[in-house]
């Protein structure tokens, strides 16, 4: 993508309106735009890497051999109705009526719509395990809506529903989910704490937020150090072992890590002090066992092995890609911009034309960007008229991993200067070392 053909509009000045490090860099990197009190639009930039973000999470869903289908935003009220949550839900939900009067809502969830997709095809227990999962907007009616995409109306999410016929099955859906978590944050170049969440009347232990940890973070947290050094589970992992998610399982949980709501301050006492940690979180995912609470009164039952019918038992999975975003920044910035993680950049490398026009350096710009290009990586070209230290200045704001600077001085000498964007390290070769670098 050559820069002068790119719609980037960088901000110079800090915005007023951003309280906190994420909302100021993503506005100011022409990421997002706000159109109304918390609902934002997804800019060029922003849209690459949120793109990217979704792809991990989808790889990893379909690893843990979720399915992806495609439920709608509005949702007819009938449904919730005959859940029980309609009136309950309260003024988050966004209720509106069509041309025939009919009630319907704009989708805070949606585990009513898919235990009704599954009531009406699925009857014999042969079909089961099954976990669907769909990426789709969502909008809930925050009386405060705040930190730009981290917290706002409308927002992107990832959610799961698993439908097994026993509990035991079903902790078994929730031990995928749980692995898959941790290699999806992971893979986003964060370290996520799994921390027991409130069940509410269901009970048990089955309800973890995932939280990394961030100055910013909504969340006071309290957990062992030892987590940092737990292995993530590998690409291998497989999920039809039932003992060997139970034992991934019980390794992330076997220390302790809650939030506020569930902090119990004699059990983090009796944590020896060097290995306590105190800081304040971000819930970027969470997940869920609820049993037939939604089964049950909306009739979900299969046919089970013993000819009987049973209400199926099932689990809910969220992650919030647009909330994922931000949360990463906020883990990985420095004072001249955002630092990506390779997953998730928008770009794998911008190429610096130092002097445009000059014949020299047009000729090397062009052959790193159509070399690059056809090796499959994403590259964008600063092809722009603007003076040196604005294009070094916007490289750094939008955070591209790997920056190849070509100057008259250097390409006169059939070189450039590659920097590192995380380490500001600068090491000048050859444009034909560069791109067998990039490439290799």
């Amino acid at each position: 993508m050559r820069l002068s053909r790119y719609f980037l509009p960088i901000l110079k000045e800090n915005p007023k309106e951003a309280e906190i490090v994420s909302h100021r860099l993503m506005l100011r990197a022409g990421m997002i735009r706000q159109q109304s009190q918390g609902i934002y639009s997804w800019l060029p930039l922003g849209k690459r890497v949120l793109d990217k973000v979704n792809g991990i999470i989808r790889e990893e869903q379909n690893r843990a051999g979720a399915i992806e289908l495609l439920m709608p935003t509005l949702q007819s009220a009938e449904l919730w109705q005959e859940s029980g949550r309609y009136e309950d839900y309260g003024k988050e939900m966004l209720r509106i009526k069509d041309r025939q009067d009919r009630p319907m809502l704009y989708g805070p969830t949606n585990e009513e719509m898919v235990t009704d997709i599954f009531r009406s095809y699925v009857k014999s227990y042969k079909s089961l395990p099954l976990n669907l999962y769909h990426i789709q907007l969502k909008f809930r009616d925050e009386i405060r809506p705040r930190f730009g995409t981290m917290r706002s109306r409308e927002f992107l999410m990832k959610d799961a529903y698993s439908f097994d016929l026993t509990q035991d099955d079903a902790i078994h859906s929730y031990n995928k989910m749980f692995a898959a978590y941790l290699r999806t944050f992971s893979r986003l170049g964060l370290r996520a704490i799994p921390m027991r969440a409130d069940t509410g009347p269901i009970g048990g232990n089955h309800s973890h937020e995932f939280i990394i940890l961030a100055e910013t973070g909504e969340s006071e947290v309290f957990s062992h150090k030892s987590f940092v050094n737990f292995d993530i589970p590998a690409e291998d992992t497989d999920f039809d072992d039932v003992a060997g998610l139970q034992a991934i399982f019980d390794k992330w949980t076997s220390v302790y890590a809650a939030t506020s709501e569930m902090h119990d301050e004699a059990a983090f006492n009796a944590i020896p002090e060097a290995d306590r940690l105190s800081a304040r979180g971000i819930e970027v995912g969470h997940i869920f066992y609820f049993g037939t609470k939604y089964s049950e009164p909306m009739g979900a039952k299969v046919q089970g092995p013993d000819g009987k019918e049973h209400l199926v038992h099932m689990g809910s999975y969220g992650i919030g890609p647009t909330r994922l975003v931000p949360a990463i920044i906020e883990a990985s910035h420095d004072e001249n911009g955002i630092i990506w993680p390779d997953s998730v950049a928008p770009f794998d490398c911008v190429v610096i034309n130092m002097k445009v026009g000059d014949e020299a350096c047009d000729a090397a710009c062009e052959r790193l960007y159509a070399a690059l290009s056809k090796a499959g990586k994403d590259v964008l070209y600063d092809d722009t008229d603007d003076r040196a230290g604005t294009k070094f200045a916007t490289a750094d704001l939008i955070g591209v991993p790997v920056q190849l600077i070509a100057g008259p001085r250097s390409v006169a000498n059939g070189e450039i200067e590659i920097k590192d964007r995380k380490t500001g390290a600068r090491e000048t070769m050859t444009i034909e070392a560069a791109i067998n670098k990039l490439v290799g």
